[in-house]
């Protein structure tokens, strides 16, 4: 099937919705049982999206669970109360005291918060490689390199990796990779196909579509599904039927969503492009984006987000030309239908192994489903505002 066809479809066998369009919405955390005999069955068969108790999930979760398995092409698929749940999980699923990972230096910030904090208390052991490092991060591969953490474009910065190339090193190595697809949602890059063996998703974002529902997934690959799995419930995962819901509506339009976002969004990055206070946009289908050759050959489209960096600018233009914004609200996340914006003053400070070679500010957008008219007029007024606050 095509992937619109495909996102129509997934996960809608008559197992889960029974008569109905939709797999139904199910609430329940006690599953009562009429005999020993199905209890015990229902025990032996827990990790089979079978009901068994309601942190292992409903008809609802197995539907959503299902589809995102057909759509990525995972073994499994566990879910979590939001995005860094999903990336927490994976990582304390499989990393112990002693264990060294490999993070990518352009990786979401509460990522990075979590490998210098939590994971550090653990004796958990982080270095932080150079997103385009590509098959050279064999040469930072230690005796106790446990795993390697990708994201794809970096959500920020955009650099887009050579999936293909850290995953054949890893592999050699018996080394997992994990990989957070967010920025793709489940079909614009299909991570399993590329060597990776864990994707997680932020569902928050392009999946949910409409900034109400915070939702995280990973999915693995078969040799490490059961782990994934396992661990994430005695951790205690688990995501309400309601959000999980939403998000298997949600799945039903991504693919119109994201082509409009695409679309929207490079009207406004070219245009943005044409100006002369832009030292950059970092857009991961500009030619001259790092990674762009391997977002050529390893994704099949763009979304919403990207970012650009000013030439020069002090606090008080950015300041100037963010808040008096009419259609861009400033918030963080992306994904939903609105458009965004934030700014980061120096990336360097986010960096540890990479060097960002700008020093004007970054802004960060995400280009909703408005008209990309009104939004390029929004930004014509803000780069009034901030000439004008020198």
């Amino acid at each position: 099937m095509k992937k619109n066809t495909q996102l129509i479809h997934a996960g809608r066998s008559k197992q889960w919705t029974g008569s109905a369009v939709n797999p139904p919405l199910v609430r329940a955390s006690t599953i009562v049982f009429d005999t020993m005999q199905e209890l015990r069955e229902a025990t032996k068969q827990r990790g089979n999206r079978v009901p068994y108790y309601g942190r292992r999930g409903t008809q609802t979760h197995f539907a959503f669970q299902e589809a995102m398995c057909e759509l990525e092409g995972g073994a499994g698929c566990a879910l979590y109360p939001c995005g860094a749940a999903a990336v927490s999980g994976a990582l304390l699923a499989f990393l112990k005291q002693g264990d060294h990972l490999l993070m990518v230096d352009s990786v979401y910030e509460p990522t990075r918060a979590l490998c210098d904090k939590l994971l550090a208390g653990l004796g958990i052991e982080t270095t932080y490689y150079d997103p385009l490092i590509g098959a050279g991060i064999a040469a930072l591969i230690k005796p106790n390199t446990r795993m390697i953490f990708l994201e794809s474009p970096g959500s920020l910065t955009m650099e887009v990796q050579d999936i293909p190339a850290i995953c054949a090193v890893a592999r050699a190595s018996q080394i997992i990779t994990v990989l957070d697809n967010t920025w793709a949602s489940p079909i614009l890059c299909k991570p399993f196909e590329l060597g990776v063996d864990i994707s997680i998703q932020a569902a928050t974002k392009y999946i949910i579509g409409h900034s109400d529902v915070m939702l995280g997934t990973a999915s693995a690959t078969e040799q490490y599904w059961s782990q994934l799995r396992e661990h994430s419930y005695l951790m205690g995962y688990c995501a309400s039927a309601d959000d999980v819901y939403a998000a298997s509506r949600g799945l039903r339009t991504l693919g119109v969503r994201l082509k409009q976002h695409e679309q929207n969004a490079l009207q406004v990055a070219q245009w943005l492009a044409q100006r002369p206070e832009v030292a950059t946009v970092r857009h991961p289908a500009f030619a001259d984006h790092p990674g762009h050759q391997q977002f050529k050959r390893d994704f099949s489209g763009s979304n919403g987000l990207f970012s650009f960096v000013l030439s020069q600018g002090s606090l008080k233009q950015v300041e100037a030309f963010i808040e008096g914004m009419q259609h861009f609200k400033m918030g963080f996340s992306w994904g939903g239908y609105e458009s965004l914006i934030t700014a980061t003053l120096n990336v360097q400070t986010l960096r540890q192994a990479s060097h960002w070679p700008y020093s004007g500010p970054l802004i960060r957008l995400h280009i909703g489903l408005e008209d990309p008219e009104d939004l390029i007029d929004d930004l014509q007024a803000a780069f009034q505002r901030f000439h004008a606050a020198i």
